[in-house]
């Protein structure tokens, strides 16, 4: 039987499917759109408000997208970058809120202090030098640095409260960060697709990709319990399916995936719901990342509202897991494994000890040990306040590289057909809070004779779209305050 036609084909339930099918709605209305996700409703993994620290990452604390040279120099282009992106990602949710596409914004984002918390001289010394290079950044407008104990002990006590006198501390504080439920806005924006006439099957797993002779895809697909497999065909597919994207992307044998792998990464956190500590604490409050540890596992004890709950997160605590999905299986990583693959990823094995061990300490670590990590951030912490949680899982990118054979790469990556008929995207973190960003450059990618126009209806969304607001504080200014009255972020 030829199998159903339709014009766009989202595999994966997630922010980034949810983000380019609402995209995609808003700019090409007439288009027919399928959503396939394996799971019983959306976002279950790595959008899921408990599966990440959902912390609109916008490098306002996080101290890996300011790192310190080799002779001590710091640069801040990709934390202005990242905070770009941020901006972008606001400016459109603030479109859609106006648009009625989106709840009212507290369902999905509230404003939270960002706080970088650090201790010892020589991190002192380095958290103000990088404090004095941004205070001069219009996007990080009001950011402030104190070593004063008392100072910070106002900002978010439970820093403070029972730390030895005498130890060297410094912190900084911007009011303008955020807290974003990602969960929940992924399932507002599948709403506005269904609402929409979009065709949205869960449950129903991809299980082949095919390239047909007329350039569109032959897209297989199995439902989860007792259904006869069938096929969609599609002008366009993009595969959003989290730590799944790789093995997909493999079956559809495009060139552009040869050479890539994945690196699975698990986690934990501790979570409290206890509301006299959760009332103490309100900041996303980041600190420096263990040596030889992943960007991702920076410690961080975060205020989490979900489901207009407040709740307080630390962690993550790294571990190492095969799979790909945390619902997925543990031969995702064995066979993902290709003749293509097999030398980047040895190269990426022989170049990180030091992220190897560091993940089999995590692995072996205990509760107890666990809790003293915790401690490290608030001395007063009690281990019956405090529940172990999984994190998700993330899968980081693999691939060659010329000089080294093979290099790990953390955060996100657009795979893409050159005809621009499939796309998909791998890695993690900073994923979800720069997903409008990364959408909008795979339309630009795949759709460029369309693009043309949409672009005139994506900057009445985003005004700043092809512009860099730090470039002109008035600009920055204007976003900022615009999009915080919009998503109601004023304090």
């Amino acid at each position: 039987m030829r199998p159903n036609s339709v014009d766009v084909v989202l595999v994966g339930g997630g922010i980034m499917s949810a983000t380019l099918g609402a995209m995609i709605r808003l700019l090409q209305p007439d288009w027919t759109i399928t959503v396939f996700e394996q799971l019983s409703d959306f976002a279950l993994e790595s959008s899921n408000a408990w599966n990440n620290a959902g912390t609109g990452h916008a490098a306002l604390a996080e101290l890996n997208y300011m790192p310190e040279g080799p002779d001590g120099a710091l640069e801040p282009s990709k934390a202005l970058n990242i905070n770009e992106q941020f901006q972008v990602s606001r400016q459109f949710w603030s479109s859609l809120v106006n648009l009625g596409v989106l709840p009212e914004p507290e369902a999905f984002i509230n404003p939270t202090p960002h706080m970088t918390f650090v201790r010892g001289e020589k991190n002192v010394d380095y958290l103000r030098r990088r404090f004095e290079i941004l205070r001069e950044e219009p996007l990080f407008a009001g950011i402030e640095f104190s070593d004063d104990p008392r100072v910070i002990y106002q900002w978010a006590p439970l820093l403070v409260r029972d730390r030895a006198k005498g130890e060297s501390i410094a912190a900084t504080r911007i009011m303008s960060g955020t807290d974003v439920d990602f969960g929940a806005l992924t399932h507002s924006l599948f709403d506005y697709l269904k609402r929409t006439g979009a065709d949205i099957r869960l449950e129903t797993r991809v299980v082949g990709l095919k390239k047909r002779p007329d350039g569109s895809w032959t897209v297989r697909v199995r439902e989860a319990v007792g259904g006869t497999p069938y096929s969609v065909a599609a002008r366009f597919v993009f595969v959003g399916a989290g730590g799944h994207a790789l093995p997909l992307l493999q079956k559809s044998r495009i060139p552009e995936i040869r050479g890539f792998g994945g690196f699975p990464i698990s986690g934990m956190f501790f979570k409290t719901d206890n509301p006299e500590v959760v009332a103490q604490h309100d900041a996303k409050v980041y600190g420096k990342a263990s040596v030889g540890a992943p960007p991702m596992s920076v410690p961080h004890l975060d205020t989490r509202v979900v489901n207009g709950k407040s709740s307080l997160l630390f962690g993550p605590y790294a571990g190492f897991s095969p799979k790909f999905l945390k619902r997925g299986s543990f031969l995702d990583l064995p066979l993902s494994i290709r003749p293509h693959n097999l030398g980047p990823m040895l190269a990426v094995a022989r170049d990180n000890f030091d992220l190897i061990k560091y993940l089999v300490g995590e692995l072996l670590a205990s509760k107890k040990k666990k809790l003293a990590a915790l401690r490290e951030f608030m001395p007063t912490a009690e281990a019956a306040d405090w529940q172990l949680i999984t994190a998700g899982q993330r899968v980081q990118v693999m691939k060659k590289d010329a000089n080294k054979g093979g290099v790990l790469q953390f955060g996100t990556e657009v795979i893409t057909a050159a005809d621009g008929s499939i796309a998909g995207l791998l890695g993690a973190s900073p994923g979800a809070s720069t997903a409008v960003p990364i959408m909008i450059d795979l339309l630009r990618t795949c759709f460029p004779e369309e693009y043309a126009t949409w672009e005139v209806q994506l900057k009445r969304m985003i005004p700043s779209l092809g512009s860099q607001l730090n470039d002109d504080p008035s600009a920055a200014e204007e976003s900022l305050v615009m999009t915080a009255d919009t998503l109601r972020l004023t304090r």
